[in-house]
């Protein structure tokens, strides 16, 4: 039986759905702009721990301190009792956080930092907004 997004993918279905890559973007994009009016903004930034790598790249950078399931963005901004925001940031659809990420999120929001799983570049927005507020 198929999973909902290898059919959609047989279907073509995902072909409309921007990738992560194109969402995490738009969304440093809308940051740009709106770091005139929240100058905070601009301390936003993302952390690339994702990405495929050979053998040797990837051993070499677990050794420098890289960790599986670190968040995409972090906004290293004190709003409303958290000391920052984390976010994940996944395609609208087909989109799915890790065990890893998920463990991450919930040791960082046990230190007092906001984390949110964000399904596209409109969401994560509507959650910096609401964040900055």
């Amino acid at each position: 039986m198929k999973t909902l997004q290898e059919q959609q993918k047989q279907d073509g279905k995902m072909k409309d759905v921007p990738k992560e890559a194109q969402e995490q973007k738009a969304l440093f994009e809308w940051i740009a702009w709106q770091s005139r009016l929240y100058p905070e903004l601009a301390l936003c930034h993302a952390i690339p721990n994702g990405g495929s790598r050979n053998a040797i790249e990837a051993h070499n950078l677990r050794l420098q301190g890289v960790k599986a399931g670190i968040p995409d963005i972090f906004l290293p901004c004190p709003r409303k009792g958290y000391h920052g925001l984390y976010i994940e940031l996944k395609r609208r659809q087909g989109g799915k956080a890790s065990y890893p990420q998920k463990r991450m999120l919930a040791a960082l929001a046990q230190q007092g930092y906001r984390c949110e799983i964000c399904y596209g570049a409109d969401e994560a927005i509507s959650v910096i907004q609401e964040y900055m507020g």
